[in-house]
């Protein structure tokens, strides 16, 4: 039998601070987090770490809902984590992300 586990939210930020299509790093608690809020105004969060070559997700660019890894090209879905062309073939956690007010949550207890 499966245990629900709530949510332990955390602030990163305020929507105006995440520019559409920009992601940006954040630490939430003791984990580093990639967040970016996409141009159609979703939020998403993953592990700021590529799973091919363990440098930063967040300094790569955004394209078609994917994020792309500087490095070595590795693209990974901003639902899912799943990588989509190699050389990266795990996946990166993804975290749940909430707006309330405008301000933006992210939890790293639980992952998607």
């Amino acid at each position: 039998m499966s245990r629900h586990v709530e949510p332990e939210w955390e602030a990163v930020g305020s929507v105006a601070d995440f520019e559409p299509d920009r992601p940006e790093r954040c630490e939430v608690g003791d984990v580093a987090v990639m967040v970016v809020r996409t141009s159609d105004d979703r939020v998403h969060a993953l592990f700021d770490t590529c799973s091919h070559a363990e440098v930063p997700l967040s300094e790569g660019e955004i394209v078609d809902g994917e994020i792309e890894c500087w490095l070595h090209g590795s693209t990974f879905n901003l639902t899912t984590g799943k990588p989509s062309c190699l050389p990266a073939v795990d996946p990166v956690p993804v975290y749940p992300t909430k707006i309330e007010g405008d301000v933006i949550y992210v939890a790293t207890n639980v992952e998607l």
